[in-house]
């Protein structure tokens, strides 16, 4: 073991002479002048130390211990993937849903009027309303671009 190097036990530290005496850093230390200062702050380290692992004692050490395998991070395509078999099972639901409900119904709009199966009504009624929101919201976008334009435009003067 080197000397000064991190132990965990009774004071976590090791003589830095390298004798492996264990001091203990919750005892205060008393420098003869009549100052006694703590040997431990008392306050947390800026950066954990865990206490089941130890620093390497020189850097050839380092660079021979096999590295971590990194975890793959998300990735634009694995998104995309997801998103496609999201609505894969999503459309097959729905074609499932118009099969099942093939029962023709009269649906009447502004006057007009015709035979439908139920589920082809339904689906139609919820790609309208679909739309109807996809519109509402771009128009908040739009709106809110031009808000945040006009504010960039006036930060440049």
């Amino acid at each position: 073991m080197s000397s000064g190097q991190y132990t965990p036990g009774n004071g976590g530290q090791q003589d830095p002479a390298g004798s492996g005496q264990q001091y203990d850093t919750a005892a205060p230390v008393d420098y003869g002048n009549g100052e006694v200062v703590p040997s431990a702050p008392d306050h947390e380290p800026a950066t954990p130390v865990d206490a089941g692992t130890t620093a390497p004692a020189d850097s050839s050490t380092a660079s021979r211990e096999p590295a971590e395998p990194t975890k793959p991070g998300v990735t634009r395509a694995g998104m995309v993937w997801v998103a496609v078999v999201a609505s894969l099972v999503i459309l097959t639901l729905l074609i499932i849903f118009i099969l099942q409900n093939q029962d023709q119904v009269v649906v009447s709009y502004f006057g007009l009027a015709g035979n439908l199966p139920l589920g082809m009504a339904l689906f139609i009624a919820s790609v309208a309303g679909g739309a109807l929101v996809a519109a509402a919201g771009g128009v908040r976008i739009l709106q809110l671009r031009a808000t945040a334009h006009r504010a960039r435009s006036k930060q440049k003067r």
